[in-house]
């Protein structure tokens, strides 16, 4: 897990009738894995996680286990805002075979330091690595690269999803870390891109679900400042991640890849599917 690199996709979670539909799922976290992305994702924000069972959960940690085959890490949304909680899904996420655990810091709790610090601390002591999560616009709570800093270096935490989009921040916390072995995964695919560029090492994506291996070249050209397919990829990509995020996440994803036939257009209440324009939809053409 010290070699975390390229394209982590936030996977989304398929629902048919209701139900998870672990057979389009299955599909899905294939077609990943044979786009050459770096990692799986499941149950995250973007796979819809708080309204899912705990049962319909472990299923679909297994899954993606059993797809990835130990070809690619599988990284395990595991956070909640309550301690004991995240302490046993990181315990179940071993369990079932997970590379890493994906922890949000809590949300509507908003800690102050030293409860994050235990929090942090608390989710390392089980033994598997962990994937700290800083989302503001989820949490309501944005922390400082020194905060950051602090918090990646608790002995456990392998990696840190920084989703503000500010690439400012971003590159404050890949300095401070450069004497780690932490790595520095964007969480926001507006941005990643030029954090990659300036010593980021990768993104937990959403666009990634829709189209994976544009993605990972995308990854690459930013990775190795190849500036022509940089600028080729983002302005065929760029429009396709606003409209990833005209609606609530994972609505517009759902919508795209059920337009591709690899799911169906269905979200969990409290969200509600969204449309897409015939612009958006011309876009989804040709896209790998």
């Amino acid at each position: 897990m010290q070699n975390l690199r390229g394209v982590f996709t936030a996977l989304v979670t398929p629902f048919k009738n209701g139900e998870v539909s672990l057979e389009q799922y299955r599909a899905l976290c294939q077609r990943q894995v044979d786009a050459h992305v770096a990692g799986l994702v499941p149950c995250g924000t973007t796979g819809e996680t708080p309204t899912l069972t705990p049962a319909e959960w472990a299923s679909l940690v297994s899954c993606a286990v059993s797809v990835a085959g130990g070809r690619v890490p599988v990284i395990a949304g595991c956070g909640t805002n309550s301690t004991p909680s995240t302490v046993a899904n990181i315990d179940k996420a071993a369990a079932l075979g997970a590379d890493a655990a994906l922890v949000v810091f809590p949300y509507y709790n908003k800690p102050n330091p030293a409860g994050l610090l235990a929090h942090v601390q608390a989710a390392c002591a089980v033994g598997l690595p962990v994937v700290l999560y800083h989302v503001p616009g989820r949490t309501g709570q944005r922390l400082g690269a020194a905060q950051l800093e602090t918090l990646c270096r608790v002995p456990g935490v392998c990696a840190l999803k920084e989703a503000t989009g500010d690439v400012a921040l971003g590159i404050d916390v890949v300095q401070r870390l450069q004497d780690t072995d932490v790595r520095i995964l964007s969480g926001d695919d507006f941005t990643f891109a030029p954090l990659v560029a300036m010593g980021g090492d990768g993104v937990i994506s959403v666009i990634s679900n829709v189209a994976p291996a544009l993605t990972v070249q995308w990854f690459n050209a930013a990775d190795s400042g190849d500036v022509v397919t940089l600028r080729r990829l983002s302005g065929q990509l760029m429009p396709i991640v606003r409209a990833l995020f005209d609606d609530v996440n994972p609505a517009p994803a759902k919508a795209m890849l059920a337009k591709m036939g690899l799911c169906e257009n269905e979200v969990r209440l409290p969200l509600a599917p969204t449309t897409l324009t015939d612009a958006d939809v011309a876009r989804l053409d040709g896209l790998t």
